[in-house]
């Protein structure tokens, strides 16, 4: 099993980015790579060029084909990203909008009848939040987090629902909390990658600015 870690933020001393590390010292490195949008300077504005290919002209650019080939080569992806505005960051959004598409995330039979085509795909999520559990539930974003990703892409593209871990609270709790509240998250996604990654060190955390 191999499994890519994929992270939109810009700053890597970020918790997001320590939350990405701590994931992927517990699965192991030799099985799992990063996919550090941001660093990588993946452009995620969908252009004219993106559009053509939409309406079925042109070949999918370099950029796009190298994010597929990568998602092509493991069995996991676990998307480690903050919650801005009540949603993942426009880094990421753009990614799913560029990379995931007809003729690769999907596609259509002669009839119209949707044909997912990420089946081979198991699919997390590790998010950061500045806002409260309970704030998530009063306004009904829980359902509406879940309704954008997992309906809204992971099912339609066929890719098998993992593990999605929400760290709450992650600017306004002490280190100490953040630590315990972190490593909860990561054990939780790495022991539905692999159930012997669940237990590892405790590492403490650093900052809980996302």
């Amino acid at each position: 099993m191999s499994t890519l870690i994929i992270t939109a933020h810009p700053d890597t001393k970020s918790l997001t980015h320590q939350a990405a590390t701590l994931l992927r010292d517990a699965l192991g490195p030799e099985t799992t790579t990063f996919g550090h949008l941001a660093q990588e300077g993946f452009d995620p504005r969908f252009t004219l060029d993106d559009r053509q290919l939409y309406v079925g002209h042109g070949s999918p650019q370099a950029d796009v084909v190298a994010e597929q080939d990568r998602l092509d080569h493991v069995t996991d992806l676990v998307l480690v990203f903050p919650v801005y505005w009540w949603s993942m960051p426009a880094l990421l959004k753009g990614w799913f909008d560029r990379v995931f598409i007809a003729g690769w995330a999907f596609d259509f039979d002669a009839t119209g009848r949707l044909i997912p085509k990420l089946g081979r795909l198991t699919v997390h999520v590790l998010a950061t939040a500045g806002t409260a559990a309970v704030s998530f539930e009063r306004h009904g974003y829980t359902q509406a987090f879940a309704t954008q990703l997992e309906i809204g892409i992971f099912d339609f593209c066929g890719m098998r629902r993992g593990e999605t871990a929400l760290v709450h609270d992650s600017e306004s709790i002490n280190l100490d909390s953040m630590t315990t509240t972190i490593h909860a998250a990561v054990s939780r996604v790495a022991g539905a990658v692999t159930p012997s990654a669940a237990h590892t060190p405790r590492p403490p955390i650093h900052g809980t600015r996302r």
